[in-house]
C-alpha cells in the first residue's frame, strides 16, 4: 500500500511540468506534501513530497524557487527545509539546519537569501537557499520563535515569540539583535505594510493587533481582534489587513490607515472526522480553523487555509464573499503564490 502510494506521488510530480500559470502552494502538515494549486481550475496540479510536518511556503521574488520548513512534532521534531525548483517542478535539495529544530516562518531577502526562525533553538537564521548554507545565527532569546517578516530593503526582521508575547527586532545587515518589543500574549502572525513603515502583529491570547513603527519600534496601536487572531496578511496597496481569527473560525479585514475593523464573515465549514487528531485539536469546537492566508498580486482575492476541514477557501477582498474550495491534502496551513503575469 506504502509502495503504490509512493508510485502515485511521484507519478503526480512528474506530471507538473514548469508552472505555467498562476499556482498556489500548500502546506499539508498531515501528509508531508505540498500542493500545487493551478488558480485557473482551482485544482491541485501536483502534490510533491517534503519532509516531515511542513508548516510555512516561501516563494522568492523571482518565482523560480519555494521554501518549505519542515516543521515536524512532538515525537520527530524538524531541522530541514525542502527547496523546490519552480522552473522544473522537481526537488532542488534539501537543507539541514543542524542543531536549528523546529524551522517556521520564512521571509525572503531582497539578495536572494531567506530568514528563517527555528523555535527549537530559539533562533533567527539567514539561509542561502542556492548554496544550501546557514549565513548566519542570531539567537532571539525568546520563547517559541515562531513567524517573520522581513523590511522591503531588507534591513530589518521582525520575529513574532508566541511564548514570549514579544517581536524581536533584528538588524539584518549587522546580524544583531536590537529590541524584544511586548506586544501581547501569544504574538504570532506578523505582517509588514508594503511602505515598510508599519508592522502589524497578531496577539492570538490577548485577541489583540498591535501596529509597530519599523523604524522607532514604537507601538502605535492595539486594535481589538475577538477570535483569536493568527495570521496576517497587508494587501498590495496598503489598504487593508486581513487577519484569519482561528478560534471564531472567521476572516476579519481592517483598515491600515485609520486601523480599525472594517467587516469580517465566518466561513462556515465542517471540521473532518480527524479533526480532533490534528495540532488544534478539539480546541475551538467546530471552527475549520483558518490559519494560512495569502493575498492575491491584485488585491482582489485571498485565499485561507481552513486546516481543520482540508480546503483552502476563496474569498473577494471586497466584501469576504467565498468564491471557491479548493480541496488540498490534510490540515493545510502556510501557502505562497506564483505569479506568472
Amino acid at each position: 500500500m506504502i509502495e503504490s502510494a509512493a508510485r502515485i506521488l511521484v507519478l503526480l510530480v512528474l506530471m507538473a511540468g514548469p508552472l505555467a500559470a498562476d499556482t498556489l502552494i500548500v502546506a499539508n502538515k498531515s501528509d508531508d506534501t505540498i500542493d500545487l494549486v493551478d488558480l485557473e481550475s482551482g485544482e491541485s496540479r501536483a502534490t510533491m513530497p517534503t519532509g516531515h510536518a511542513p508548516h510555512e511556503v516561501a516563494v522568492s521574488a523571482d518565482g523560480r524557487l519555494a521554501v518549505i520548513s519542515n516543521y515536524g512534532d512532538r515525537e520527530q521534531p524538524g531541522s530541514s527545509l525542502t527547496v523546490i525548483d519552480l522552473e522544473r517542478a522537481e526537488l532542488a535539495r534539501t537543507i539541514d539546519l543542524g542543531s536549528h529544530s523546529r524551522p517556521h516562518g520564512l521571509g525572503w531577502l531582497p539578495d536572494g537569501r531567506l530568514a528563517v526562525t527555528t523555535e527549537g533553538s530559539a533562533h533567527l537564521l539567514v539561509v542561502d537557499p542556492g548554496a544550501g548554507t546557514i549565513e548566519l545565527e542570531i539567537a532571539t532569546e525568546q520563547e517559541i520563535s515562531h513567524m517573520v517578516a522581513v523590511t522591503p530593503d531588507g534591513g530589518r526582521a521582525f520575529v513574532a515569540n508566541i511564548g514570549s508575547g514579544t517581536v524581536t527586532v533584528v538588524d539584518l545587515r549587522t546580524g544583531r539583535k536590537l529590541t524584544d518589543i511586548a506586544t501581547g500574549d501569544g504574538a504570532e502572525g506578523v505582517a509588514i505594510t508594503p511602505n515598510g513603515r508599519e508592522a502589524w502583529v497578531g496577539n492570538r491570547s490577548s485577541d489583540t493587533l498591535s501596529v509597530i513603527d519599523t523604524e522607532t519600534l514604537e507601538i502605535l496601536e492595539q486594535i481589538p481582534c475577538p477570535g483569536f487572531p493568527i495570521r496576517v496578511a497587508i494587501t498590495p496597496d496598503g489598504a487593508r489587513a486581513l487577519v484569519s481569527a482561528a478560534r471564531s473560525g472567521e476572516v476579519v479585514v481592517f483598515d491600515v490607515a485609520e486601523r480599525r475593523e472594517l467587516t469580517r464573515a465566518k466561513l462556515d465549514l465542517s471540521t473532518v472526522p480527524t479533526a480532533a487528531e490534528r495540532l488544534f485539536g478539539d480546541r475551538f469546537g467546530e471552527s475549520p480553523v483558518p490559519v494560512g492566508l495569502v493575498v492575491s498580486s491584485d488585491g482582489a482575492s485571498a485565499w485561507i487555509a481552513a486546516t481543520q476541514a482540508d480546503v483552502v477557501v476563496t474569498v473577494r477582498t471586497a466584501d469576504l464573499a467565498v468564491t471557491g474550495l479548493i480541496r488540498t491534502g490534510q490540515e493545510p496551513d502556510g501557502m505562497a503564490l506564483v505569479s506568472r503575469r
